[in-house]
């Protein structure tokens, strides 16, 4: 069992960087592929980037590449998403999920957290 706790939603400008983070519980946090999916309303969750439970591979949908990270920190159960040139299309309710197969569908991910609000203005 994992439990997800995202933060550092808000509202900011286009342009503007934001870093969301998300820590877990449970002592086998390595294990899981952790991802991040968004859901703008009226729109289906969409997967926005993924990181293995080593930490060494990365993935990202191409509408964020080059302008989001992810990263984590095994010995402390979070993982981030550093946001940067943020645009008013990236307003959604982020989460983050846990995963032990896959990593750009959200059916393998088995664990999410509550999920957190990014608008960007224009």
């Amino acid at each position: 069992q994992v439990q997800l706790v995202e933060s550092g939603g808000g509202l900011v400008q286009a342009g503007d960087s934001l870093r969301l983070s998300c820590a877990a519980s449970g002592r086998t946090f390595s294990r899981y592929t952790m991802g991040w999916f968004r859901q703008a309303p009226g729109k289906e969750r969409e997967f926005v980037g993924a990181i293995i439970g080593n930490g060494g591979s990365t993935y990202y949908a191409d509408s964020v590449k080059g302008r989001f990270t992810i990263s984590r920190d095994n010995a402390k159960n979070t993982v981030s998403l550093r946001m940067n040139s943020l645009k008013p299309e990236d307003t959604a309710v982020y989460y983050c999920a846990a995963s032990v197969s896959g990593y750009s569908d959200y059916r393998f991910y088995a664990y999410w957290g509550q999920g957190t609000q990014v608008t960007v203005s224009s």
